[in-house]
């Protein structure tokens, strides 16, 4: 059995904050994330779903809106309707944020049925010749062009096997197909395989340790309607944790408005930032109560962002803290 580190490349990085000039944050403005009232959670929050095999990923989120009666939800990474597992959905005003969860690396566990007896020892070889950077042609039906295209597998660990059954566990790169993976090491043992069941156990930074059903969010929206908020607040998480793998800027509450507008983020603007952000990497914007401001590409580096007096620092791309939140 393999036993490579289980961790996606954002979980391993040690992300560190560096501060460039203290600031205080006026407690009129805004409100940290997780003192939102329960209206705002609904307007402004995501569910870390279990999803059921059967439905497809877009039925769930409208399942999700009728539970919660909401006009709009978007979910991240479609997983087929058989497929179960991690499927974080965004409610109503937040469901933009779910392209920031798109690209984040992906973790599944798979039952792979053999098409013949092959000696343990073969199949734990082809296991180790497929991670890494491989090369995988999407399957005929899927959402993108049928190229060829270059995908990283991070870890990929064997957990069980039994006669022609492997069960394992994998964590690649957005866009790796699970199902091809599983038929293109069938067709390196030379007997073919097929994908038996899968379960999404991470999308980013939603994992199978506190995942909810659509029954425990059906519960708590009725327990709320009845006057306790316990459980609402434990199902709907402030959408800020769907940028939890980004690296992040904290801005004074004065740079906050200009944001809002659309304004790109200047470096007299920045109190603190996380170490290593790299131009042109996404990082997310938030004010000094972490609430999150705008999803923006870093112009420069941490360094140049901490030593500069003047300048670009990053390019807002997509804003989400409403107008006037901080009005100065």
């Amino acid at each position: 059995m393999s036993n490579m580190e289980e961790k996606l490349p954002f979980e391993r990085e040690e992300k560190r904050i560096l501060e460039k000039k203290a600031a205080t944050t006026n407690p009129e403005w805004g409100c940290k994330p997780e003192e939102r009232s329960v209206e705002k959670l609904i307007q402004y929050g995501i569910v870390n779903l279990n999803k059921p095999s059967g439905p497809s990923s877009h039925q769930v989120a409208d399942y999700v809106q009728k539970i919660l009666n909401i006009k709009k939800s978007g979910h991240s990474g479609t997983l087929d309707p058989k497929v179960t597992g991690v499927l974080p959905i965004a409610l109503d005003d937040a469901t933009r944020i779910v392209q920031a969860l798109l690209p984040a690396g992906k973790e599944y566990v798979a039952l792979m049925r053999i098409h013949a007896d092959v000696p343990e020892a073969e199949v734990k070889k082809v296991f180790v010749q497929f991670q890494g950077k491989i090369m995988q042609l999407p399957p005929v039906r899927s959402a993108v062009k049928r190229q060829l295209r270059e995908r990283e597998v991070y870890y990929m660990n064997i957990l069980d096997i039994q006669e022609k059954c492997v069960l394992f566990k994998v964590g690649c790169e957005a866009g790796t197909y699970i199902r091809k993976l599983i038929h293109d090491m069938g067709k390196q043992l030379k007997c073919g395989a097929h994908m038996a069941q899968l379960v999404r156990t991470k999308a980013g930074p939603f994992t199978d340790k506190n995942w909810v059903t659509l029954q425990d969010l059906k519960d708590a929206y009725e327990f709320w309607k009845q006057g306790n908020e316990k459980e609402i607040r434990r199902v709907i998480l402030p959408f800020e944790k769907a940028v939890e793998h980004l690296k992040k800027v904290w801005i004074f509450d004065n740079a906050v408005n200009n944001i809002c507008h659309g304004s790109s983020l200047g470096v007299q603007g920045i109190s603190k930032v996380h170490d290593a952000i790299l131009p042109g990497e996404e990082i997310a914007v938030m004010t000094l109560k972490d609430e999150l401001v705008a999803l923006s590409k870093a112009a420069l580096s941490s360094k140049d962002m901490l030593t500069k007096e003047k300048g670009l620092a990053a390019v807002t791309e997509k804003v989400f803290l409403p107008r006037n939140t901080y009005t100065t």
